[in-house]
C-alpha cells in the first residue's frame, strides 16, 4: 500500500476504517463532501489539519476500492 501513504487503518481509530493519516477523519467522509459537490479548497478551509494530497490520495483510494470487486447493479 505505498501508494497510499496517507491512508492508514487501525482497529482503534474510527472502528479500523480507512482514515487520512491516523486522524479521524475517514476516506468516506471525504469522498461524502465531493459527492455532496464540496471542492477541495472547501474541504481544506473546513478541516485546515488536512493537505490537499490527503483528499486526492483519498479518492484515489476510494477508486481503487471500487474496482476491487465486481458489484451488480439493479436494472430498471
Amino acid at each position: 500500500m505505498a501508494q497510499f501513504d496517507r491512508i492508514s487503518q487501525q482497529p482503534d481509530v474510527m472502528g479500523g476504517k480507512a482514515c487520512i493519516r491516523g486522524m479521524r477523519v475517514t476516506v468516506g467522509m471525504i469522498v461524502g463532501q465531493i459527492g455532496a459537490g464540496h471542492s477541495i479548497q472547501e474541504i481544506l478551509a473546513d478541516y485546515p489539519y488536512l493537505e490537499r494530497e490527503d483528499i486526492l490520495q483519498a479518492l484515489r483510494y476510494a477508486a481503487w476500492r471500487a474496482e476491487e470487486r465486481e458489484v451488480v447493479l439493479a436494472s430498471e
